[in-house]
């Protein structure tokens, strides 16, 4: 049995219209972004989700909500979805922290157990949101390939993908740059026998026997829709 999962960032905050760092301020969508939102609900309803988890900050919990409205689900939600906590960093524009922490911001994308000072790391965070999928398949062995949603954060998002496909912890910088409303897609299946052939230990690894028994595999990244186009 194939399990999908779409992690779908949130539509556009003013934060990020003028490059200022969130993190964990609860930011509210801008006007592009309720538009946004409402946009990828469309574009996503047709899919046929069963469940959607949202981070507690509203700029994702509004965009789940348009999703939700399309397709007569309730949203619940989940702190541990949270984006990065930046720390001193938050509410700074970029090149504000680049004038106080010259070259900061370049280690934090390249190293992920480094965190912004009184922050969180990449790893830090890869750990809380893996959480949540591996609770989700052992609660729902009948999840199927209607795709359960988590709306979160870039950050998040990039985090919790590194990790769901097991990679080594040098190499999570290789996911950034996703865009607002864009998602993530994923699907689980059965973990072949290790009899098969020889397999490495997850640097981050599932927390429970029945999420252990799935390996996941990336089917699309940075995938949106067109605001002009819905």
């Amino acid at each position: 049995m194939t399990r999908r999962l779409i992690l779908l960032r949130h539509g556009q905050t003013n934060y990020n219209a003028s490059f200022r760092m969130q993190g964990q301020l609860d930011t509210e969508l801008s006007e592009l972004g309720v538009q946004q939102a409402h946009a990828v609900g469309r574009a996503l309803a047709p899919r046929r989700p069963w469940t959607i988890i949202s981070s507690d900050l509203q700029r994702a919990h509004e965009t789940a909500r348009a999703l939700a409205e399309e397709v007569g689900l309730e949203v619940r939600t989940d702190a541990r979805l949270r984006e990065t906590h930046l720390g001193d960093w938050q509410g700074m524009s970029h090149s504000e922290v680049d004038t106080r922490w010259p070259g900061a911001r370049g280690r934090w994308r390249c190293s992920p157990r480094w965190a912004p000072p009184e922050g969180e790391s990449r790893v830090d965070v890869a750990h809380r949101t893996r959480e949540v999928v591996d609770e989700l398949v052992d609660r729902e062995p009948e999840w199927s390939e209607h795709p359960a949603v988590l709306v979160a954060h870039g950050g998040a998002i990039a985090a919790l993908t590194a990790a769901l496909l097991e990679l080594p912890v040098d190499q999570y910088p290789m996911f950034n740059g996703l865009g607002n409303t864009c998602w993530v897609q994923l699907s689980a299946h059965p973990r072949p026998d290790p009899s098969w052939g020889e397999t490495a230990a997850p640097e981050v690894a599932p927390t429970t026997d029945g999420a252990r028994d799935l390996l996941w595999r990336l089917d699309q990244w940075n995938a949106g829709v067109p605001l002009e186009a819905s």
